[in-house]
């Protein structure tokens, strides 16, 4: 395994990436850092937002360039699997990420594979449930729960691995006004870095401290956007709602 001189946990190297059967590619020559950080990534769907973070774990191949953990370049599948043992990646969709019939089975699985015996695990699981709000929902049937409860489900599962980076790909999806705050007070009290993806620009802007904006596969830092929060009044303005900001 290669080592080379690093001062992030978790960095990209001229990473050029097409997907098979298209001639355009998502990233050319693309460099990115993670250090101790709080990182929000904003951009139009099919920027390659996704794509990103696919390729930071190792579930997509770039076509060159390096992924270099702990100043270590990722070089292989064995490689990936201990990368992915510290750097936790919530999926968009919380279906891709609940495959056990239980919740505290779901939750259970990453710490059994990480070594821990099933009392460990259990315990573990019923801590983690109870951190985002869940206590009382290990036996539930996880399909059968909401959207919203789905997704905190998810989230237990890759905290419950105590990663030192997360990788979170669109975490309010499928939240109520109710969930999305609890999401923000669980994200405001992680020590970890992390980059978060969101078109929720409130919420990045509580909870990030550095921004990134993906287009036509370039990466742009923080001093070309203007991620803020605002205040505003709305009708019924304890309710959820929704802004468009694409306008």
């Amino acid at each position: 395994m290669e080592c080379v001189k690093s001062p992030c946990s978790l960095e990209l190297r001229d990473i050029t990436f097409s997907y098979p059967g298209h001639q355009q590619p998502v990233f050319s020559g693309l460099d990115f850092q993670l250090c101790n950080e709080k990182i929000g990534l904003v951009g139009d769907n099919g920027s390659g937002k996704t794509t990103l973070l696919q390729i930071m774990v190792g579930l997509l191949k770039p076509d060159a360039g390096k992924i270099i953990f702990n100043g270590r370049v990722m070089e292989n599948e064995k490689d990936f699997f201990r990368l992915r043992r510290k750097v936790g990646m919530l999926f968009q969709n919380a279906e891709d990420q609940l495959f056990c019939p239980s919740v505290l089975e779901d939750v259970a699985f990453g710490p059994l594979n990480l070594g821990q015996s099933q009392e460990e695990a259990r315990e573990i699981s019923i801590s983690t449930l109870k951190r985002v709000g869940l206590s009382g929902y290990e036996n539930r049937i996880t399909h059968r729960l909401s959207g919203g409860e789905k997704r905190l489900v998810s989230l237990a599962t890759v905290l419950a691995m105590e990663p030192s980076i997360l990788l979170m790909d669109e975490p309010t999806n499928d939240l109520d006004h109710d969930g999305r705050h609890r999401l923000l007070d669980i994200l405001t009290g992680l020590d970890q870095a992390f980059l978060l993806i969101s078109h929720d620009w409130d919420f990045l802007a509580q909870l990030c401290n550095g921004f990134y904006g993906l287009d036509h596969g370039r990466l742009l830092k923080s001093d070309t956007l203007q991620v803020h929060q605002h205040r505003h009044a709305h009708p019924l303005g304890e309710q959820g709602h929704h802004h468009d900001h694409s306008k």
